[in-house]
């Protein structure tokens, strides 16, 4: 409804009460009964995202001269990342927006590297895996790539299909770690083996397990190498406000070395305001969001970063044993936070909408119909209560069964 702004301001309590009725609609998230777009790691992190967040919350990133404080902290969180992902010396990175941000940039930089290093003229292309994020597609759509998606081989990416086709005007090629539909690691190595053998740019999206892998290989889990270890991979995405648990928005991108990096940046010199040079697609960038991810990374530490994801592992496997004795099939064999399972007896779109009745908000995937859910600590807390709700919905959504309807 289109309303014009008011004659007269209100007072901030007035307000203030406003915006708490306009969120009483809202998925209740504290309750740990949303398992999508929020990352629940305790009331301790939350107090330090927001505390962090407001300390520099009208600071520019756009001017690390004037403010070093954010130039100093990005860079520590850079560096952060590049550890986390055994990167060389010579390896670079940037705080960006989020996600689809990072992917763009590493697109951007992939393609100009094809036109001005390897002299690709034409139409470019990029080859992906079906489960690829479509923010692959967004920076394509911007940029004007052909988007190649190739089958899947149990819920994974195939490389025999990726390399099949891929040809050369292919600017990138990607693999995720996990990806998101499934929460699985595509074979990371056996791309990198492609990549090198055929010079590609192998982008590895861990936008969704970059900061809790590491950790919870850490905790014993056999991860495997998905990130600068293996010679094929010139760049990785990581979300911050994911795993990372940092505030909204903060992601980062990560290439192998600096000449790459200084592909993606933007500089503008013919312009009477003077020169512009802009690691990344937005120009301010806020403050709030880089000191919050600092802080947050400050205060959690690798070993608050372990116990965390302990949690989040913890719940997984505890959910995975209840959906398997509902009769459930887990998509897969997840070892992070994502974890989707389907049964064919039953319609799991009508299940996500029953569940919604009890006040869960989760997410489902298409092929196949499935439930998904993104699991944060908080999930620990609950997972025998979303189990007890998931076979409530399943009794109501399935009905009764053939013998119980023939007497009943």
């Amino acid at each position: 409804m289109r309303r014009p702004l008011p004659d007269r301001g209100a007072p901030w309590p007035q307000v203030k009460a406003q915006m708490l009725e306009l969120a009483q609609g809202d998925v209740r998230w504290r309750e740990g009964k949303t398992a999508v777009y929020v990352f629940n790691a305790g009331a301790d992190v939350e107090q330090v995202q927001k505390e962090a967040y407001v300390l520099f919350m009208s600071e520019n990133g756009l001017g690390p001269a004037a403010f070093p404080s954010l130039r100093q902290m990005e860079a520590e969180v850079v560096g952060f990342g590049l550890e986390l992902f055994h990167a060389p010396a010579e390896a670079a990175g940037v705080i960006t927006s989020g996600g689809t941000d990072s992917i763009s940039m590493a697109v951007k930089a992939a393609r100009d590297h094809a036109r001005k290093v390897r002299g690709v003229q034409g139409r470019l292309n990029i080859v992906l895996p079906r489960s690829a994020h479509p923010a692959f597609d967004k920076a394509c759509a911007v940029m004007e790539i052909e988007v190649r998606r190739t089958p899947l081989h149990g819920y994974l990416a195939d490389a025999a299909s990726m390399a099949a086709a891929a040809d050369g005007s292919t600017v990138m090629i990607v693999g995720s770690a996990p990806n998101f539909p499934y929460g699985l690691v595509d074979p990371i190595a056996a791309l990198s083996e492609l990549a090198v053998e055929r010079q590609l740019w192998l982008h590895v999206d861990a936008c969704v397990g970059g900061y809790i892998a590491p950790f919870v290989r850490l905790d014993g889990a056999e991860i495997a190498d998905f990130d600068f270890v293996l010679p094929g991979v010139r760049s990785i995405s990581a979300d911050l406000h994911k795993y990372g648990y940092c505030a909204k928005g903060a992601s980062t991108v990560f290439f192998r070395s600096a000449e790459l990096f200084q592909l993606m940046a933007f500089d503008v010199r013919d312009w009477p305001g003077g020169r512009m040079v802009t690691p990344t697609l937005a120009g301010t960038r806020p403050g709030g969001a880089i000191a919050a991810a600092w802080a947050v990374m400050q205060f959690l530490g690798v070993d608050g970063y372990r116990r965390k994801h302990a949690l989040v592992t913890d719940a997984r496997r505890r959910i995975e044993a209840g959906v398997e004795a509902l009769g459930f099939t887990v998509l897969g064999r997840p070892q992070l936070g994502i974890v989707a399972f389907t049964r064919e007896d039953v319609d799991c779109v009508a299940l996500w909408a029953k569940l919604r009745e009890r006040g869960w908000f989760t997410g489902v995937t298409t092929e196949p119909k499935s439930l998904h859910l993104m699991l944060s600590p908080i999930h620990a807390q609950v997972a025998d209560q979303y189990l007890a709700d998931l076979e409530w919905a399943l009794g109501a959504v399935a009905g009764p069964t053939e013998a119980e309807a023939r007497y009943s």
